[in-house]
């Protein structure tokens, strides 16, 4: 008799519980009247982005999100709308990431994200049924509200030098990864938002202030949970960022890519609106107390 796979059979706790929280999660939205909705996976073009690759698969690739085509829908009428769904981004690999990974991602008409600051407190709420989660020796209040901070107070609070510093030295990656990020989140969830115009480009400038993006990321346990827009409408104004981007791309040595024009024709059709991404694996690493990401999914590409 062959060897019993020991490494797959030890995660059956944590597989259990992650499929409890994906229904869980299925039926927060449904009873939110949202719509759950699968868009195709295999497509002609993703949103270019200076700091993801996607993951080649023929003349196409496979989607790092499924942001545009949901958008698309909104564009098309539908109100609010969520999807379970597996991405790709190649060369991401390590104890936080995958190459393939579960997100979450959900979108309202009519809203800012402000709205889904609070869809986020709501949803984590209900996940944690005791109201707290004890991850790696730390006990997280999930109570609302959750800590609010500008990406600029975080900076203040936590690094050595200022967000705009950082931005004029060209050190903002390395500075919030190493100064900030661990911060964020080891007592209550913090939200972390109002980012420069320069790091949100699918989002929307803030309402009487030029400078800023109604972004927002959700950190929990210094793990980054979500990332959300109020999303940027004007189609002349998102194709003059995505060339931007993809220029910014093959400044670095990167193949071209494509733009999305379906999702750019269809863009003026669709109503302010608001959309967030959130990564499962690192949802359910947090409420399993798990330590890598590997132990909360079935394969990993090595194990295939």
């Amino acid at each position: 008799m062959a060897t019993p796979n020991w490494a797959l059979a030890a995660k059956k706790r944590r597989l259990t519980e992650r499929a409890r929280i994906l229904t869980e999660i299925r039926a927060f939205f449904v009873a939110d009247n949202f719509l759950e909705v699968e868009t195709p996976y295999h497509i002609p073009s993703n949103a270019p982005e200076p700091y993801i690759d996607p993951q080649p698969c023929g003349n196409w690739a496979l989607h790092t999100s499924p942001e545009l085509c949901m958008k698309r829908l909104l564009a098309a009428g539908y109100e609010r709308i969520f999807q379970l769904c597996h991405c790709w981004r190649a060369e991401e690999h390590g104890s936080k990431h995958l190459p393939e990974f579960t997100m979450l991602e959900w979108y309202r008409s009519n809203c800012d994200y402000r709205q889904l600051m609070q869809d986020c407190e709501n949803l984590l709420t209900v996940l944690a049924a005791n109201k707290n989660i004890t991850y790696q020796g730390q006990q997280i209040d999930i109570t609302p509200p959750f800590e609010q901070l500008t990406l600029k107070q975080a900076f203040i609070n936590y690094a050595p030098l200022s967000l705009q510093q950082a931005i004029n030295n060209n050190c903002f990656e390395e500075i919030y990864d190493r100064h900030v990020e661990p911060k964020l989140g080891n007592t209550k969830p913090t939200i972390i938002y109002d980012f420069p115009v320069s790091m949100a480009s699918l989002a929307q400038v803030k309402k009487g202030d030029p400078l800023h993006a109604e972004r927002f990321e959700l950190y929990v346990a210094g793990l980054e949970l979500a990332n959300a827009f109020s999303e940027l409408t004007d189609p002349e104004e998102q194709r003059r960022r995505f060339n931007a981007d993809e220029q910014q791309r093959r400044s670095a040595g990167k193949a071209p890519y494509p733009l999305p024009e379906p999702f750019l024709r269809e863009l003026d059709n669709m109503p302010p609106s608001s959309g967030i991404a959130l990564g499962i694996d690192r949802l359910v690493m947090l409420l399993t107390d798990a330590d890598d990401i590997q132990q909360v999914v079935t394969f990993c590409p090595q194990d295939l």
